[in-house]
């Protein structure tokens, strides 16, 4: 473990203490990687190319819109299983997850749309973990 993080699942759960972001985000293919703008969230290097998660306003009109919900634990990057138990829950509700890891926390990027509904279903896995 990592100094100050938290690599045991059932800590790791308790202390989810999931922050909803009112900003609207959206992915999008990046054509000049020299150009990423600064206020993408995340730049994600692939073998077809550069995709940035930005403001919603950044990108494309037709580009799906997502919102971000921060897991405020500190999770170890070498913890096993907070993923699988967010992503778990969201998928047995019909809500996509794409998770980025921070070296401090994980973030959740939901449908907007769904952003309500999947911020309550994990304050209740946190609040289950606590049984």
């Amino acid at each position: 473990m990592k100094s100050g993080s938290v690599s045991d699942l059932k800590a790791m759960l308790l202390g989810m203490d999931p922050v909803l972001s009112d900003r609207v985000w959206a992915f999008h293919a990046i054509s000049d990687p020299a150009f990423i703008p600064d206020t993408a969230f995340a730049v994600i290097r692939e073998a077809e190319g550069v995709s940035c998660i930005l403001p919603a306003q950044a990108a494309p009109t037709d580009a799906p819109q997502f919102a971000q919900i921060t897991l405020q634990v500190h999770s170890d990057l070498e913890g096993v299983g907070l993923t699988a138990a967010v992503s778990t829950t969201l998928a047995t509700s019909g809500i996509a997850c794409n998770v980025i890891a921070g070296l401090h926390h994980d973030h959740l990027f939901v449908p907007w749309d769904r952003r309500e509904d999947a911020l309550e279903l994990l304050k209740r896995l946190s609040l289950d973990a606590r049984r």
